[in-house]
């Protein structure tokens, strides 16, 4: 697949962007290199390789959830223009 400065110039349109001669020769020139590796890519035999989901060959390490609320609750709602024990007031939004 290539792409030729007409389409590039389509493309821009469509997408509202306003591209001088040189940014559409650069673009088309940049594009047309991206589509040609992308069509070497195609061309390698995958069938032999499996998906990774991940690059390291270790298994996830799980660890306890724990809480850990830093202490500073007072601090926190030291913040708020009104409180109630330990909770924020806001305003009702939905009736």
């Amino acid at each position: 697949m290539s792409l030729d400065k007409e389409k590039i110039k389509h493309v821009a349109k469509l997408a509202r962007i306003s591209l001088d001669e040189a940014k559409v020769n650069s673009l088309t020139k940049d594009l047309n290199s991206i589509f040609k590796f992308i069509e070497q890519l195609n061309e390698l035999n995958t069938d032999k390789v499996e998906p990774l989901t991940s690059i390291l060959n270790e298994s996830l390490r799980y660890r306890k959830d724990q809480i850990k609320d830093g202490k500073i609750r007072d601090k926190i709602l030291k913040n708020s223009p009104q409180q109630n024990e330990e909770f924020f007031v806001v305003p009702k939004v939905v009736e």
